[in-house]
């Protein structure tokens, strides 16, 4: 039996994480979930799953919540030192992180600490800290696998020949909403038609990555330092069907790509049994029917975020806690009207080239970037202000 703790149970990535372990009750059990304030789900997700342990991050709760409606025997934890003992506790044995943001770093380097499979859907661990993280693997042992679709894909075409070998991976992208769209026509982009995916379905903050091509900026940090890459060796492009989630092209000019109906159930349930591949209740693709598969090259000129995150894997150090928590701010800004879509990027590359630079931060260091860049950020001057 494969204990799990679930860390963001009341996200996308969190309840089809759910969806997954219920499907496998001989062989995946949830032991501990975590939510920032969804009480409410959190509430029906103990009914459901019946967990030894439930958290709820924000503290500020604690005089809404009444402990004994709780289902007996599921402890209720709270704030992040309960997130860090959930993912660290010795009867948890896969830990998945998918807390949105820099804010979902704690749980990942508790599990990695604690030396436990750690299925990573939160790209921003490893955005900030990289380094830190891959070292404290390495040290513990711990099993780092990817959930994110594009990484996932990357690793399973990893086992078809040696890392020595490889060439360079290619990162699709769906390319949003606003694909074939002109810098000038992004200026007047609305929340809502930000919000309007056309083939995933995510929450707010992630939505709106995806529409400025940031989250795949992220996603080539990520792969830098998952994967031991250079930035040289990364490419992205847009394949707007979602179907081949990613390729890696090898020296001897041999290409491996993974194929999918866009679903993240395939990716949770592979991080949670690899090596091994189980029957699960992802789709699969009607080979009998047409497909047409598209790819082109990104429009780096309207989409700029993308270009960041080129840069910053190249250069790494503290560039990743900066783009990151800078991003967060300004994505919150533009779901709140206080800047425009096209200023997301434009404000993220002024406080990168602000910032104080450092090759080998400590945590501590990352944590303070990470504060300096939000502050950073929720003062920039917008042309709405």
């Amino acid at each position: 039996m494969n204990r799990v703790a679930v860390l963001g149970s009341s996200g996308s990535i969190g309840t089809s994480s759910l969806d997954v372990i219920a499907a496998q009750p001989e062989r995946l059990q949830a032991v501990g979930l975590s939510v920032h304030r969804r009480w409410d789900l959190l509430q029906s997700q103990i009914s459901r799953h019946h967990p030894r342990w439930a958290v709820v991050v924000d503290e500020s709760l604690k005089s809404e919540i009444s402990v004994p409606s709780l289902s007996s025997p599921t402890e209720l934890l709270w704030g992040e030192a309960g997130v860090e003992r959930l993912a660290g506790h010795p009867d948890v044995d896969t830990v998945i992180c998918a807390i949105v943001g820099a804010a979902g770093l704690r749980g990942a380097l508790a599990a990695l600490e604690a030396g436990k499979r750690v299925a990573l859907a939160n790209k921003e661990t490893l955005v900030v800290g990289g380094p830190l993280v891959m070292q404290l693997a390495a040290k513990t042992g711990s099993a780092l696998l990817p959930v994110d679709s594009e990484h996932c894909a990357i690793f399973q075409c990893l086992e078809a020949g040696r890392r020595q070998d490889v060439r360079k991976i290619t990162l699709t992208a769906s390319g949003g909403p606003f694909r074939g769209w002109s810098r000038d026509r992004l200026n007047d982009v609305t929340v809502e038609q930000a919000l309007a995916h056309p083939t995933w379905k995510m929450g707010k903050k992630i939505t709106v990555d995806s529409a400025t091509l940031m989250n795949k900026a992220l996603e080539i940090i990520e792969a830098r330092w998952l994967f031991g890459l250079t930035a040289e060796q990364i490419d992205v492009v847009v394949h707007p069907q979602s179907i081949v989630h990613s390729m890696v092209e090898f020296v001897d000019g041999s290409t491996v790509a993974q194929l999918s109906p866009p679903d993240m159930k395939l990716p949770i349930q592979y991080a949670l049994t690899y090596p091994e591949r189980w029957a699960g209740i992802s789709p699969t693709m009607d080979w009998s029917k047409a497909h047409t598969l598209t790819f082109e090259a990104p429009d780096y000129e309207a989409f700029p975020a993308l270009q960041l995150g080129f840069e910053v894997a190249e250069r790494g150090g503290t560039c990743g806690a900066i783009l990151n928590a800078a991003n967060e701010v300004a994505v919150d800004r533009f779901l709140h009207g206080t800047l425009r879509f096209t200023e997301i990027a434009v404000a993220c590359r002024e406080i990168l080239q602000h910032h104080q630079y450092d090759s080998q931060p400590t945590l501590p260091e990352l944590l303070q970037q990470d504060r300096w860049a939000r502050q950073e950020m929720s003062r920039w001057k917008s042309s709405l202000q």
